[in-house]
C-alpha cells in the first residue's frame, strides 16, 4: 500500500464518495471535507500529502483556499490540484498562479485524475527530497546524509537514519509496525515486526545524549510517532 494521504474537498457528496472510492481502490488513505473551513482544519490535525480541490466551495473559494495554504509556511509545501468544471485558460492560469500544482478539468476519467495524482506526488517528492529537516533544533541533511542536534553531530547507523528521515518527514503521524517496515524498508523486504522496535531503541539510543530521544514516542496500541510534543518517549 502507498499510505499516502489524500484530502478531498467538494461540496458535492456524490462527488467526493466517487473520487475517495476510486483513491481507496488506488490504495491510499482518503479524508474528506466539504468546505474551505473544514478543510483547512483537517489539513492542520492531518498533514495530508496531497489536496484535491474543488475551485467552487460555498463560502471561501478554492482558488482563495489555494492561495492562504501556499502563504503560509506550514501548509505551502503541501501539494494541491484544483478540480473545476471551469476550462478558460484564464481561469487555469490564475490557478497556477496562486500556487496550485496542477489542474484537472471536471468531467474527468479516473484514469487521468489518478495519473495526476502520482505525477503531482512524484514531483513533490523529488523537490523535497534535497531540503534538510528540521524540528526544534534536530536536523536531518539528506544531501550530506548527516544529522546533528543542535549543531552538534548524531551518529547512527544507515537504517536508523532512514527511520529518523521517515519520521521527521511524517511530524505527528502515528505509524503502526507494519506501516513502518513497508514504508522505511520496502514491501519487498520480509523482516519480523519486532525488527522495528529493535531498531526504535537504537534510534533512542543515538539521539538520548542530546535530549531528542523524546521526540521518538510509543502510541500505545498502535506503534510509534515523531512528535515535539510532550517529554516521554515511553
Amino acid at each position: 500500500m502507498t499510505e499516502e494521504t489524500i484530502l478531498v474537498v467538494d461540496d458535492e457528496a456524490a462527488i467526493r464518495e466517487m473520487i475517495a472510492t476510486t483513491l481507496e481502490l488506488a490504495d491510499f488513505r482518503v479524508l474528506e471535507a466539504e468546505n474551505a473551513q473544514q478543510a483547512h482544519q483537517r489539513v492542520v490535525d492531518d498533514r495530508p500529502d496531497l489536496i484535491l480541490l474543488d475551485w467552487m466551495l460555498p463560502g471561501i473559494s478554492g482558488i482563495e483556499l489555494t492561495r492562504r495554504l501556499k502563504r503560509d509556511e506550514a501548509t505551502q509545501e503541501i501539494p494541491v490540484i484544483l478540480l473545476t468544471a471551469k476550462s478558460e485558460e484564464d481561469n487555469k492560469i490564475l490557478g497556477l498562479d496562486v500556487g496550485a500544482d496542477d489542474y484537472v478539468t471536471k468531467p474527468f476519467s479516473t484514469r487521468e485524475l489518478l495519473s495526476r495524482i502520482r505525477a503531482v506526488l512524484r514531483r513533490a517528492s523529488s523537490k523535497g527530497a534535497e531540503k534538510a529537516i528540521s524540528h526544534d533544533g534536530l536536523t536531518l541533511d539528506p544531501v550530506s546524509h548527516r544529522v546533528t542536534a543542535n549543531d552538534a553531530p548524531v551518529d547512527m547507523g544507515p537504517t536508523e537514519y532512514r527511520l529518523l528521515e521517515f519520521f521527521m518527514s511524517h511530524a505527528e503521524r502515528a505509524y503502526s509496525r507494519a506501516q513502518l517496515l513497508d514504508r522505511v524498508w520496502g514491501g519487498n523486504v520480509y523482516v519480523e515486526d519486532r525488527t522495528v522496535d529493535v531498531h526504535i531503541r537504537r534510534l533512542r539510543k543515538a539521539l538520548e545524549p542530546h535530549g531528542f530521544d523524546r521526540f521518538i514516542q510509543t502510541v500505545r496500541g498502535t506503534g510509534y510517532r515523531f512528535s515535539t510534543k510532550g517529554d516521554k518517549p515511553f
